[in-house]
């Protein structure tokens, strides 16, 4: 029995070592020109949030939320431009840069043929795009403190949710890289991000749509992402806050095991 499950115990030892070189392969692999790429993706949901949260809002005012809270219309669209920044650094890790390595430069295939499992090459490829997605949201939480939208406190808090939305939308992009087939396939995914982004609460509260497109609006993991931001940041009282974890928690695993399962379909071929 002991000669059976102690060889378990130490490659689960090993696993975190492994996935943390594949993270640490990325960092030493940087250019300076990455740095610019950083900045643009951090540069859209500012802008956003000056245009039409401070721009816009001037005009629409203060907004009531479903408990009754009211608040600014920047403060309600900032938790939701931090929900979308999150999202938009995962995925932007997970699929191109990911695709890439898989289809073209061949990385993984390399990497296989040394003791790091597929698993574990999907664990460190997630934790690397959760990097970059924390560095996005740490320097917008700084912004939403400098502006009054948040409290000090409250984006503490806020920073850990953010994470969780990271790690949950950078496990459902490595899956959808695993599905795709050549560059052109990620149009349709970059049309279905924006649709997320548009009609996810961030804009309008879901209160505002049909009943039917609420429902519909409400099973979208962006919307479980920023109703559970905007909740901390603001300070909305409920125990809905649970299940918005519970389902970001879900997909992150889900789509990780997933993820692992069809690389190594596509790898051991």
């Amino acid at each position: 029995m002991v000669s059976l499950v102690l060889p378990r115990l130490v490659s689960f030892e090993g696993a975190p070592r492994r996935s943390a070189s594949v993270a640490e392969r990325n960092l030493t692999a940087l250019r300076s020109a990455y740095w610019l790429v950083l900045l643009s993706g951090f540069l859209e949901p500012v802008l956003y949030l000056f245009s039409i949260g401070v721009g816009v809002g001037a005009l629409v005012g203060d907004l009531p939320l479903p408990g009754g809270q009211v608040v600014s219309y920047a403060a309600f669209v900032a938790p939701a431009m931090l929900a979308s920044s999150a999202m938009s650094g995962a995925l932007a890790e997970t699929t191109f840069n990911f695709f890439g390595k898989m289809k073209y430069m061949k990385l993984y295939d390399g990497i296989i043929a040394t003791p790091v499992q597929p698993f574990e090459i999907a664990l460190g490829e997630l934790g690397w795009a959760m990097i970059r997605g924390g560095l996005y949201s740490a320097a917008f939480l700084v912004i939403m403190v400098a502006m009054d939208l948040t409290t000090a406190g409250r984006a503490l808090a806020a920073f850990p949710a953010a994470v969780l939305v990271g790690f949950a939308f950078g496990a459902l992009g490595m899956t959808v890289s695993t599905l795709m087939r050549s560059w052109q396939d990620f149009d349709l995914m970059g049309s279905a991000q924006f649709t997320l982004f548009l009609f996810s609460g961030t804009f309008v509260p879901a209160e505002a749509y049909p009943a039917v497109l609420r429902w519909l609006v409400e099973v979208t993991p962006l919307y479980r992402s920023v109703h559970l931001i905007r909740g901390i940041s603001v300070g909305a009282s409920g125990w809905s806050w649970l299940l918005d974890v519970a389902y970001l928690v879900a997909l992150t695993v889900g789509m990780l095991a997933l993820a692992s399962r069809r690389m190594s379909r596509l790898l051991y071929k």
